[in-house]
């Protein structure tokens, strides 16, 4: 691939459709979910997921290997190529990726992107590395975030390890760093299906000038049209509420055109 200068940022565009983005947890090939990052239950093998998706009109998938950096083990590469063979969605996959070699063999089995978290928060360089290598629009920066005593942190490997590093300082370093996309996660949301953390969200949001994805919270389709009007994130990511048929994508979208949002 040809490398992309990390200065050139993907600008935000009021005129790009807003994307509906599957997110699939897994754990020892399983897809799963739980609620604030605990107490998972088994929610489906990933692979039928994915095709399931593709077939309801998603406009992206997110596959985050949630115990990968915290058992020290690397992304399931023959999940990757089966998913590839599955779907003709573009399809992010995040989880132990340390180095440049990681990432490759992620791009090279099918994965259009690749999502780095705790490994690019202890060595901030790792996101300089690839999008040099490979371009801003292939770096996904997962960010996991939780209020603790009035500010935003982030947390580590898998939201086990707090940090004392501040949310918001942290998302704009990595942007100047070469981030293509940030995917900000909501650990006080995340599971609750109360909503989206809006008021995190558009503060984010206004500060960047690449994309945001907002997660954690999801609950009824209404979260969804209330998170674009409100924050105007580019994309809205969920799991549970797609994994067990409690909001249905087609039906999502026929909303969101109704209330006067662009979708693809």
């Amino acid at each position: 691939m040809e490398p992309t200068p990390t200065n050139h940022l993907l600008a935000k565009s009021s005129g790009v459709a807003k994307r509906i983005i599957p997110c699939l947890d897994v754990k020892d090939g399983r897809t799963v979910k739980g609620v604030n990052f605990v107490d998972l239950r088994d929610a489906g093998d990933p692979v039928e997921l994915a095709w399931q998706y593709s077939e309801q009109e998603a406009d992206e998938l997110v596959f985050l290997d949630i115990t990968a950096t915290h058992e020290k083990r690397k992304t399931t590469i023959d999940m990757v190529k089966n998913v590839a063979r599955q779907v003709n969605i573009p399809f992010t996959i995040g989880g132990g990726i340390k180095e440049i070699a990681d990432a490759e063999i992620l791009l090279n089995s099918g994965a259009d992107k690749i999502s780095i978290n705790s490994a690019a928060v202890r060595r901030p360089e790792l996101i300089d590395e690839l999008a040099s290598a490979f371009g801003i629009q292939f770096v996904v920066l997962a960010v996991d975030t939780r209020f603790v005593d009035g500010d935003a942190y982030v947390f580590l490997n898998g939201g086990r390890l707090k940090t004392n590093i501040r949310t918001e300082e942290w998302i704009k370093e990595a942007e100047s760093r070469g981030a293509g996309e940030i995917l900000l996660t909501s650990m006080d949301h995340d599971g609750t299906k109360n909503g989206f953390d809006i008021p995190f969200l558009t503060r984010i949001n206004n500060s960047l000038r690449i994309p945001v994805i907002a997660s954690g919270g999801a609950g009824k389709a209404q979260h969804f049209v209330d998170v674009f009007q409100q924050s105007n994130v580019d994309a809205a990511l969920a799991a549970s509420v797609f994994h067990y048929g409690e909001i249905n994508i087609p039906e999502l979208k026929n909303l969101l055109r109704g209330s006067g949002i662009d979708v693809r």
